[in-house]
């Protein structure tokens, strides 16, 4: 795909989400996010000429090094998982999307406690249950996010979730909806969880109508991720 069509592409998405949004009835504003992994810094800048402000990536040391390449000032996602030992490298993101253990999540607190400004921050949220993919099982989400209570170096903004790829109607819905019940366990334990990171190019508008705020797109707007 020519990063020429991206502007038309992006119009299109934003009518499709708009049109989910009313049949979801939750009435919820949606960030697109445009995914550039394995793309380069044009598909960054040709993602802003089209008013998309916000850019994911799934490697913090991939996006770390395009960064320094673009010249817009979009606001960055790290949507992959996160090393304990790089957390250090999330100061260049606006929103770390995959927090998925006790464990980095207390390391990205103590980073946040080193640096005197708390991490923004999704609990990322395995509702499938599938051995593939990280994230907490939906049963541990209310005691972890209670336990995230006492540590301030962490804001916990909501959570993110994926759905099984190539999952029938029925399996995303309750995939989505898992994600908004945990989203809500989230809030119950005091944390300002607004954010519901869910949806891709392949399940986007089943996303929005069941909730989500944010939704990852590549694929769409790109065209396949280059090798």
């Amino acid at each position: 795909m020519l990063f020429s069509d991206v502007a038309e592409r992006v119009a299109e998405v934003r009518g499709r989400i708009g049109d989910a949004v009313a049949r979801g009835g939750f009435g919820q504003q949606v960030t697109l996010i445009a995914v550039t992994k394995t793309h380069g810094p044009e598909a960054v800048e040709a993602a802003w000429r089209a008013g998309v402000g916000d850019v994911g990536e799934n490697r913090v040391q991939e996006a770390v090094a395009k960064m320094a390449d673009v010249q817009v000032p979009v606001r960055w996602h790290l949507i992959g998982h996160l090393q304990r030992n790089k957390v250090r490298l999330v100061d260049d993101f606006a929103l770390l999307h995959a927090v998925d253990s006790p464990r980095l999540a207390d390391a990205v607190h103590d980073h946040g406690i080193r640096r005197g400004r708390a991490v923004d921050a999704l609990l990322q949220v395995n509702v499938s249950g599938e051995d593939t993919k990280g994230g907490l099982a939906s049963g541990e989400v209310r005691a972890e996010a209670e336990r995230l209570a006492g540590r301030p170096g962490l804001r916990v903004c909501g959570v993110m979730t994926m759905a099984p790829f190539g999952a029938g109607e029925a399996v995303l819905r309750a995939t989505f909806a898992g994600a908004r019940e945990a989203c809500a366990a989230v809030r119950e334990a005091g944390h300002p969880a607004h954010v519901l990171s869910m949806g891709m190019s392949e399940d986007f508008e089943i996303a929005v109508e069941e909730g989500a705020t944010h939704v990852r797109l590549g694929t769409l707007l790109f065209g396949a991720r280059a090798q």
